[in-house]
C-alpha cells in the first residue's frame, strides 16, 4: 500500500486494460449498429455496411495497440527503476 501511496507503484497499467474492454466492445458494438443501420437503409447502405465490417475486425485491433503503447510507457519506467535498485546495491 505505500508503494502505491508514494507513487512507486503505478495503478495506471490496470486501468488501461480496463478501458481496452471498454474500447474494443465500443468498437464492436458500434461496428454492428453500422452495419445494421446499413443494411436496413432504403437508399442503398453499402458504405455503412462497409465501414462496420472495416470497423468490427479493426477498431478492436487499434484499441489494442494504442493500450499497448500506453502500457509500454510504464513497463519502461518499471525496467528502469529495476536497474536504478540493483546498481544502488552495488
Amino acid at each position: 500500500m505505500e508503494d502505491y501511496l508514494t507513487f512507486r507503484k503505478m495503478i495506471t497499467p490496470i486501468i488501461i486494460q480496463i478501458l481496452f474492454w471498454i474500447g474494443a466492445v465500443g468498437s464492436v458494438l458500434l461496428a454492428l449498429f453500422l452495419i445494421f443501420s446499413g443494411a436496413t437503409t432504403s437508399d442503398g447502405g453499402g458504405g455503412l455496411v462497409l465501414t462496420g465490417l472495416v470497423m468490427l475486425f479493426l477498431g478492436p485491433i487499434i484499441v489494442r495497440i494504442y493500450c499497448e503503447l500506453l502500457i509500454l510507457i510504464f513497463r519502461i519506467n518499471e525496467t528502469l527503476t529495476e536497474i536504478k535498485n540493483s546498481l544502488e546495491k552495488k
